[in-house]
């Protein structure tokens, strides 16, 4: 079996806080009466490789099972994820499946499509129940890139699927959710590349001949959206600086970026650092895992703002919309991409949206609280402007 890059390195484990991730995952177990079955190789648009293992709970912290002994260990995230140096992963949470349906609670209806057969790279999309007067005019798209660190997590996930039924009957738009390949069998940046390639597919929809009805008949190319929750929102931010430098075929526009809680480092200090210094520590051990070729966090796919990087004038949309927690260590981050964006000579229209009291990616552990709707409301009137 083939070995990944990072893990010819000497033998090193980490054990990452990366404890939200569970609290995530047992949370899906909130929003459905059973928790779902998981998704086979055969079932699964976008199936892991055939070395990596997954384990799927209602109860994480039970039946996790021991290391094998005739392997060795060189990472080690609990109870989210094992990686031995065979390149055989573990993962316990963030792959589990639920089907595509229509929302009985919102009326929205979802499906799932396959992109790229041959990377398995494919999406969930989320369509709105349309009355008579919405189903006249096409509504906005969002292309949405999920988080979790670019090694966890599926748009197939019921946490994403309890999220986006609400999320969509509230806004009215279209949304794609990307399932992308996930390090470290695939490092960074091939999730970079399976966004790109994922937005030239739905691009292929915008002159109404595209294989996918829904993006045919509904989506507003004019309202086209990208946005993504912590490494997802890492993601969209590269792409639509791809698209500064590149352009889009068909003369098509990205007119805005919702970026949540974005994934961002660096080795300068900020304050928001203190709320959880080990936490923010052990980010930038993350990153070096999922991206082996890194230079560190002063990367410039890590951290936008550093010396050399893309100057973030070549951000190609007309607005963006940065949501930040008041307890997320990454909070103070995203606030420096606002700061550093309305210094760049941008000439779009950036706001920033911050929920006192909450921690990274919130919204999803509890998407029904107040503060939840909160920064679910002001992300729609944003898509809907």
């Amino acid at each position: 079996m083939p070995q990944i890059p990072f893990l010819r390195r000497p033998r090193l484990v980490f054990v990452l806080p990366l404890l939200l991730f569970f609290f995530w995952f047992w949370a899906t177990s909130l929003f459905s009466s059973s928790p779902p079955p998981p998704m086979t190789s055969a079932s699964k648009p976008n199936s892991a490789p055939a070395e990596t293992e997954e384990t799927s709970s209602s109860n994480p912290f039970a039946n996790l099972p021991p290391v094998n002994a005739s392997e060795e260990l060189v990472y080690e995230s609990l109870p989210c994820i094992r990686i031995y140096k065979s390149g055989r992963v573990e993962r316990y949470f963030g792959s589990e499946f639920t089907p595509a349906t229509t929302d009985p609670a919102t009326d929205v209806t979802s499906k799932d499509v396959v992109i790229d057969s041959s990377t398995g790279v494919s999406a969930r999309l989320y369509l709105p129940k349309l009355n008579d007067q919405l189903a006249k005019t096409k509504i906005p798209i969002l292309v949405y890139y999920h988080g979790g660190g670019f090694c966890l997590g599926s748009a197939f996930n019921p946490m994403y699927h309890s999220y986006f039924n609400p999320f969509v009957k509230l806004s009215n738009v279209l949304v794609v959710s990307i399932e992308y390949r996930l390090a470290p069998e695939y490092p960074v940046p091939v999730q970079y590349e399976d966004s790109w390639s994922a937005l030239q597919w739905i691009l292929a929809h915008s002159d109404g001949t595209g294989p996918e009805s829904w993006i045919n008949e509904y989506a507003d190319f004019n309202k086209l959206y990208l946005g993504g929750e912590s490494a997802g929102a890492n993601i969209a931010h590269h792409i639509a600086m791809r698209v500064g430098k590149k352009g889009l075929e068909k003369d098509v526009k990205i007119k805005g970026l919702a970026l949540i809680h974005p994934y961002f480092l660096g080795s300068n200090k900020v304050e928001s650092d203190s709320i959880d210094p080990t936490a923010s520590e052990s980010l930038a051990s993350l990153w070096k895992i999922v991206c082996p070729t890194t230079i560190g966090v002063d990367d410039p796919l890590i951290n936008p703002f550093v010396v050399g990087a893309p100057k973030l004038d070549g951000l190609a949309c007309e607005r963006i919309l940065i949501c930040v927690g008041g307890k997320d260590a990454l909070r103070d981050r995203g606030k420096m991409y606002y700061n550093k964006l309305k210094e760049s000579g941008w000439k779009g229209e950036v706001v920033i949206k911050e929920v006192p009291g909450v921690g990274h990616t919130f919204h999803l552990l509890n998407p029904k609280s107040e503060e939840a709707v909160e920064q679910d409301q002001a992300i729609s009137a944003f898509l809907n402007r």
